[in-house]
């Protein structure tokens, strides 16, 4: 009778009657869904319109601390909680603008959660939203259990599985609680997907592909290589997509229309924020290929091909030229269309002063700049010390015949101070900038097209006062008869008078022409967004949420597979907006893939860099243990700094949670996702004997410390300061359109007798500066939602205390760095900081505001 009274009890009152009830309280932070700057206002309604219908957004804890009864002994889970709602979602006022909104959530407390490690979202709305943080307060016997979440949560119809998040506490794969150790390698499938079907925006999967989406085989001109999985054109991997290959080209994905770029597939948490994507103006670069390239032919006056005069350069900076008129004006985004005339004036295209003319107008036409810029300009990472005199050649003679240097004695030996060449390369004051050998078996194709190239070198002296000098500058063209008989080449050396000093000036146009193409798709395209890209995807597939090492690099990822997805459509595509103003043109890419071939993962270290290049030599009484072999390297001093506070704290980092090299050794996730970066992501180099291995405390602690460096402070370097010197094109031309002009013809006689003349119609003409200008101010520009190295978006972004306090300590000596650049830049004695052009080396300053600033690293190759 007592036991059926019970159950009645049980029935009308419940089951928890007679006992304690405990609640406990959470607070959710969250963005609803939006279009730029603006909430979608259908999804809003829509979303309500749910809600009164009761169905929800709930959240269920996952206890570490009890099993679920209903898993099996082999396979025990963590218990689940009772779904708790997002109170209030109605009524809740959230701004008109993108932004924050907070939300309460109640939890009825069951005991036997104990400690939740974890929580499953379910959102039965209409539409998707971004959820920042979850805050337990006062969990029974634990306190406040934070989860940082920042992840964009889909309707659950969309997903096969709820949305699981951990609580802020990082785990090694060994150390993870039993009971949600099922969690975690559930989330790792659903991240890796299974490699077939077009992907869609609510997808979540991480996976390799080719460059096989750059071209349209069905457009004769636009036909271009598959680049990666071939040892002709090796290259890193980019995420999979899944469209379907084209008609005539089964190798080959086909593409989104311009129209759609922007819906191109990346996992929607590696897609820009609102903010990023309101600043990057992506629809502007779409009108900047599109539309305005027509419309640029009226701008000027019958001849289009060039700028008539350097004041029609300067008129792009002051004043402003008077916009197209036209329909297609009426097709620009609103949001390009505010920052094409933001400055001043209706209907201008204004363009801010670069820094290289802002104090002096002629500075950057000097040998000092020239040399200065290869130190502490836009690519100060190729120069090396010159070891053998005259330079020679790697290319194979056999293909390429004869291709060593011309450059003699008689050529230099006047400009060195005093000292015998062999003085001179003994004392190591000797540098080169050698382009010949990358850019000669391509120059013959190139020269076929409007551009008209040389494979260049240029030596350089150091001179006593520790500032470059140009000494020689060699073009070289293969031989008219055929590439295998070698190169044709011509030594030009300094002068300052006549018709000698304009083709001097053309000479160091031709390797400026050279080295901005290097710079373009080596040093900054191939070198820091391509060769990331896979360590992105390696380890959303391999380390969960959970391991410290996703923690620690996942702010260096931040939107870096956005940006290359971009770029593979508008940017690096065939006729895209590179091929159209870099002389390599629909070579472009292939050219960065036979570089790629040479790139080697332990060498983007920066000190074995600096001493693979000949300007820094090992020292253990210098600071970091290197001596430069020039002193005044801004980058290289900068860099060194910076290098090594990032050493420091990835170090502190790791010794944390690595005891012993056995917990390396024995940490699957760890084996699994280096083994993946070298047989997948970067899987045509797979067998290259320089891999680094995983087995030590000191082998994580250097891969990552180069991973770190090459997408914060790398990327700024080659990045931040593209407009300060290359918005002045005839500074940093993209490419040349004549040779050099030959005694006893027209263009040496025009070359003689109005050489400001000869040389505008040398570099870039209008159309493809007015595009490349537009391209660089926007890759230069620093976001209003940057995070820079020493920043997080969330303080509680670990529960251990420890490598917080570590990380303190790494913003504390990025400070102090940024006071000795300060220093360092008003050192007079220094003159490679400033130079001419008056302009401080600040690339590798870790702090910047928003705009175009010429400092501050970010995290991540985010642009």
């Amino acid at each position: 009778m007592d036991n059926m009274l019970h159950k009645v009890a049980n029935l009308v009152l419940g089951e928890n009657h007679g006992k304690n009830k405990t609640t406990v309280k959470g607070k959710v932070v969250l963005m609803k869904k939006n279009v730029l700057d603006f909430n979608e206002v259908g999804a809003s309604v829509m979303d309500r319109a749910h809600e009164l219908l009761g169905n929800h957004i709930s959240i269920q804890l996952i206890s570490i601390t009890h099993a679920d009864s209903g898993s099996s002994g082999k396979r025990l889970r963590g218990k689940l909680g009772k779904p708790a709602i997002l109170e209030d979602w109605i009524s809740t006022i959230t701004p008109l603008t993108a932004g924050e909104s907070t939300y309460e959530v109640t939890f009825d407390w069951d005991e036997e959660i104990g400690l939740p490690g974890g929580c499953l979202v379910q959102n039965l709305h209409h539409s998707e939203f971004y959820l920042m943080t979850l805050t337990l307060e006062n969990v029974p016997g634990h306190g406040q259990v934070h989860f940082v979440c920042n992840s964009w949560v889909y309707p659950a119809k969309k997903y096969t599985k709820d949305r699981v998040f951990f609580a802020n506490q990082a785990y090694l794969p060994g150390e993870t609680p039993e009971l949600l150790r099922p969690y975690r390698e559930e989330e790792m499938l659903v991240l890796r997907g299974n490699g077939t079907g077009m992907l869609e925006e609510w997808d979540r999967v991480y996976d390799y592909a080719y460059y096989n989406d750059l071209g349209e085989p069905d457009d004769a001109d636009k036909v271009r290589p598959v680049i990666g999985g071939s040892s002709e054109y090796p290259y890193p991997r980019r995420g999979r997509t899944g469209r379907k290959p084209t008609e005539s080209d089964p190798k080959t994905e086909s593409r989104l229309s311009l129209i759609d770029f922007l819906n191109i597939y990346v996992p929607r948490d590696e897609r820009f924020g609102h903010l990023r994507m309101s600043d990057f103006l992506a629809q502007g670069l779409e009108a900047i290929l599109k539309f305005l390239l027509p419309e640029f032919e009226a701008l000027f006056d019958d001849t289009v091909d060039e700028f008539d005069t350097f004041e029609d350069f300067l008129k792009l900076f002051n004043g402003g030229i008077k916009l197209p008129q036209g329909p297609a004006l009426d097709k620009i985004p609103l949001q390009f269309f505010k920052e094409l005339v933001r400055s001043d004036g209706e209907g201008l295209l204004k363009y801010s002063t670069p820094q290289v003319i802002r104090d002096n107008l002629s500075a950057w036409s000097t040998d000092e700049e020239f040399a200065r810029e290869m130190i502490a300009g836009v690519n100060p990472v190729s120069i090396q010390l010159l070891k053998v005199f005259p330079p020679i050649s790697k290319l194979d003679a056999k293909l390429y015949g004869n291709q060593n240097s011309s450059i003699r004695s008689h050529h230099i030996q006047e400009q060195l101070e005093g000292l015998e060449v062999n003085e001179a390369l003994k004392a190591k004051r000797i540098f080169i900038l050698d382009h010949h050998d990358s850019m000669m078996p391509y120059v013959n194709r190139i020269n076929a097209t409007a551009s008209k190239v040389y494979a260049t070198r240029t030596l350089l002296f150091l001179q006593n006062e520790g500032t470059l000098k140009p000494i020689a500058i060699e073009l070289s063209l293969p031989h008219p008869d055929g590439e295998e008989y070698g190169a044709i080449s011509k030594v030009y050396t300094p002068a300052k008078d006549g018709v000698e000093a304009a083709i001097w000036l053309l000479a160091k146009t031709y390797v400026a022409v050279n080295d901005s193409g290097v710079h373009q798709l080596i040093s900054h395209w191939l070198n820091t967004h391509a060769v990331i890209e896979p360590f992105i995807i390696a380890t959303n597939r391999q380390l969960s949420a959970l391991h410290p090492i996703n923690k620690l690099l996942r702010p260096h990822f931040r939107d870096t597979m956005n940006i290359n997805a971009t770029a593979r459509n508008i940017l690096i595509n065939s006729e895209g907006i590179l091929e159209r103003s870099f002389f390599t043109g629909k070579y472009s890419i292939e050219m960065s893939s036979k570089i790629y071939k040479n790139w080697v993962f332990p060498n983007q270290a920066l000190p074995v860099d600096l001493v693979l290049r000949g300007v820094a030599v090992e020292d253990s009484s210098s600071p970091h243990g290197l001596r430069l072999t020039i002193e005044d390297y801004p980058y290289a001093v900068d860099g060194l700094e910076i290098w090594s506070v990032i050493k420091i704290w990835v170090e502190d980092y790791c010794k944390f949670y690595y005891k012993t090299k056995d917990m390396v050794k024995n940490d699957t996730e760890l084996q699994s996702w280096w083994k993946e970066l070298r047989e997948e992501g970067h899987g045509d180099l797979k067998d290259e004997p320089w891999w680094p291995k995983m087995n030590s405390i000191q082998d994580v602690i250097d891969n990552c410390t180069i991973i770190i460096w090459v997408a914060s402070a790398l990327h700024a370097a080659v990045n931040y300061g593209q407009y300060g010197y290359a918005g002045y094109p005839p500074n940093r031309p993209t490419l040349s359109r004549r040779l050099m002009p030959e005694p006893n013809t027209p263009e040496y006689d025009e070359l003689k007798e109005d050489p400001k003349s000869a040389f505008l119609k040398t570099v870039t003409p209008q159309l493809q500066s007015l595009l490349s200008i537009s391209l660089i101010e926007i890759l230069s520009r620093h976001t209003s939602d940057e995070l820079y190295l020493g920043q997080r978006e969330c303080p509680e972004w670990t529960m251990d205390a420890e490598p917080l306090m570590a990380f303190e300590k790494f913003g504390k000596k990025l400070k102090e760095i940024e006071e000795n650049i300060v220093k360092m830049n008003n050192d007079e004695r220094l003159k490679n900081r400033n130079g001419l052009v008056k302009i401080p080396y600040t690339l590798l300053y870790p702090s910047s505001e928003e705009g175009i600033t010429g400092r501050g690293i970010p995290n991540s190759v985010a642009i």
